[in-house]
């Protein structure tokens, strides 16, 4: 926002404040993580994280319906770093990780921890752990 302009009630926002701060991580990441939005590489670090996860538990954790969801997989089983395979009860399907899907989460979290580092750097370790704990709350 251009500094001469009156902000009025904005600085006052959480939402406002929020976004702003979302911004600048995003730009951030986008510059330094690279070829995935924040998104897509929160769901292949979950996928990770949960091999044989089904859609509906990962659409849950991250509070996308499932429709939503179905377009990224596809986005992502087209990059060839995810892979649906018949599940447990063999009524679901669950995901996994490729070869190449594993790869590229071991390099992103790598570029991660560098941006993590990168945007906390001007809190410090007690207020990180603060403002974590905040969100947190926030979230719900």
């Amino acid at each position: 926002m251009n500094p001469s302009l009156k902000q009025g009630l904005l600085p006052a926002l959480l939402g406002y404040r929020l976004r702003l701060a979302q911004q600048a991580v995003f730009r951030d990441f986008a510059a330094s993580v690279g070829s995935l939005s924040p998104g897509r590489v929160g769901l292949l670090l979950l996928i990770d994280a949960n091999p044989g996860v089904t859609q509906s538990r990962l659409a849950e954790a991250v509070r996308l319906d499932r429709s939503t969801l179905v377009g990224v997989l596809h986005s992502l089983e087209a990059r060839g770093l995810v892979a649906r395979r018949r599940g447990v009860d063999r009524r679901t399907n669950g995901l996994w990780l490729t070869r190449a899907g594993r790869s590229a989460a071991s390099r992103l979290s790598r570029r991660i921890e560098l941006h993590e580092e990168r945007v906390a750097a001007r809190l410090t370790a007690a207020e990180r752990a603060q403002l974590l704990d905040l969100l947190t709350k926030l979230a719900g």
